[in-house]
């Protein structure tokens, strides 16, 4: 592939990405990411009750778990990152009349994965704070 070509392809990417949230089927730009948000806050709750390090700090700094927690993520996820890719075939060949792998991979990470990660840890830590408040005020 010549650098003509790369550099289309890539103009036709950020365009066809970009014309996403306007076209048909736009309400998925709100219900998967907020699907994905419900999910991180499940297992967030989880992860405060279970005494877990915070999600994204366990992936980022502990090389220990970081599989183990990654998995865990798409698992939660999975199905939301399934129903985006889905979704999204639909739309490319509704809208655009054709397919492309790699829009979809990256429609359907955006809208599954990305949510989930930045919502994950503060939930279990408001669910650590609120245990631990209320088992003082028992005291």
């Amino acid at each position: 592939m010549s650098e003509l070509d790369l550099s289309d392809h890539f103009m036709r990417l950020w365009a066809n990405l970009a014309n996403r949230p306007v076209g048909p089927l736009a309400f998925r730009f709100l219900l998967q990411p907020a699907a994905s948000a419900s999910l991180a806050i499940c297992g967030g709750i989880q992860d405060g009750r279970g005494k877990a390090t915070p999600y994204l700090w366990a992936i980022i700094f502990d090389a220990g778990n970081r599989a183990l927690r990654v998995r865990e993520g798409l698992h939660s996820t999975g199905k939301i990152i399934i129903l985006a890719a889905a979704i999204e075939i639909i739309y490319q060949l509704m809208v655009l009349r054709e397919f492309h792998p790699g829009e979809a991979l990256i429609v359907a990470v955006t809208m599954g994965f990305v949510p989930y990660q930045p919502i994950r840890g503060p939930a279990g830590r408001l669910t650590r704070l609120l245990r631990d408040m209320q088992g003082r005020s028992r005291v």
